[in-house]
């Protein structure tokens, strides 16, 4: 009888921790916390937060679970950083989708070696690179933010229309740079610029003073540095205003961050022309700046809007999928991100869980964007002007050329 009890009670007791185990649902993020682009990251990773933080005050997530997001650091740089990291979440932490990553490296290596054979969604809110497009990811790796094809193309035209049509190149050798600094030169060249040099460096180099000097001995004054703001695009312009080479700088969404200005020195950089994806006028965005600003979060902090659309979009699709499983969550993903259906806002989760509930269709209309993912799982997207003045990088406005 007494062992009888004890089962009975050893029973009751797992299904109790089952229960508990079962009451939190978690969505993983990864991202840069050290290395190249570690400045940028915390921003990123509040606009996701946020998105967390909204869903468990309205009500929670499925039959009102918790929604956790347990996070995990890439290094932005470091492969096996990002796959281990990647390990950890899909098979340690069990988690139902990641957000993330954010460097396209870091993205392509998760995805590879732990999101794609655990059958976990991912969708990252900053990798812009062209080689996302291209991975074969069964339907599982999405992303909020438009390709570097769009970017590179948007930069380009902003150099020449502001009067430089000549340029030096320099890329991270990575995916990103590679993709962002193929796009540049294409259109540069294609509407009349000339690209005196176009050379990838190694990223976490003390020392560029060589690849400056082969930029520089093209005698062009303008300087297009794609890397990142706490890597070797630091380094770089630093390096170039020391040496006396180069009168303009410009760069892209790896390198916009106040963190860079202050490095280097708001004199230095005064006038420097750079691109970052932005988010066109709609409500969802001005719904999302009113929401950061009141969570004490820079709604202009790049990558933030985008970070939020993830986090939101993923638990939009957990509650239209029914369960915290992986299967199915791709499609009921690209069913609430797009129309038909009742438009979501973002901070909308009470109203989305009862149109769910109730059967209906609902369409996500985000922070960032309309988030109608194509067959890639690609987004459309829109361009922002960057310019540092007076210390900081101030927006111009959207490019439209």
């Amino acid at each position: 009888m007494k062992k009888a009890l004890l089962a009975m009670a050893v029973a009751a007791a797992t299904t109790a921790f089952a229960g508990l185990a079962q009451a939190e649902v978690k969505i993983g993020f990864l991202g840069g916390f050290t290395g190249p682009i570690e400045s940028l990251t915390p921003p990123i990773y509040d606009g996701a937060q946020l998105a967390v933080a909204q869903v468990n005050e309205q009500g929670g997530i499925l039959d009102g679970q918790t929604l956790a997001m347990p996070s995990g650091d890439t290094t932005c740089a470091d492969a096996s950083a990002a796959s281990n990291a990647a390990d950890r979440m899909v098979n340690t932490e069990n988690v139902t989708a990641i957000v993330g990553a954010l460097c396209t490296g870091a993205t392509v290596a998760a995805a590879n070696n732990a999101a794609i054979p655990g059958g976990v969604v991912m969708v990252s809110p900053a990798s812009t690179a062209p080689a996302v497009t291209d991975l074969n990811d069964n339907d599982l790796v999405f992303r909020t933010v438009p390709s570097d094809a769009f970017q590179g193309e948007m930069l380009a035209k902003l150099v020449l229309a502001k009067g430089f049509d000549e340029a030096a190149v320099t890329y991270v050798n990575n995916d990103y740079g590679r993709g962002l600094a193929d796009a540049f030169t294409a259109t540069f060249e294609a509407e009349g610029g000339t690209v005196a040099a176009n050379e990838a460096h190694e990223d976490g180099r003390a020392d560029y003073r060589s690849e400056l000097g082969s930029l520089s001995s093209t005698g062009v004054e303008t300087l297009v540095v794609l890397a990142y703001a706490d890597g070797s695009g630091q380094t770089l312009l630093r390096q170039a205003y020391e040496s006396g080479m180069f009168t303009q700088y410009v760069g892209a969404d790896g390198m916009v961050g106040d963190s860079l200005v202050d490095a280097v020195g708001a004199d230095v950089l005064e006038g420097m022309i750079a691109t970052r994806p932005g988010s066109p006028e709609m409500p969802g965005t001005d719904r999302f700046a009113e929401m950061a600003e009141e969570a004490g979060i820079d709604p202009s902090a790049v990558f933030a809007a985008q970070a939020y659309d993830a986090a939101f979009l993923l638990a939009l699709a957990i509650e239209k999928n029914g369960s915290a499983d992986r299967e199915g969550l791709a499609e009921a993903l690209r069913d609430v991100a797009s129309a038909p259906g009742e438009v979501i806002l973002p901070g909308e989760w009470e109203k989305a869980k009862q149109l769910i509930a109730d059967g209906e269709e609902i369409n996500y209309e985000g922070a960032s964007g309309t988030q109608d993912f194509d067959e890639n799982g690609d987004v459309p997207g829109v361009v922002v002007e960057m310019v540092v003045e007076d210390g900081r990088f101030v927006s111009k406005g959207f490019v439209d050329l």
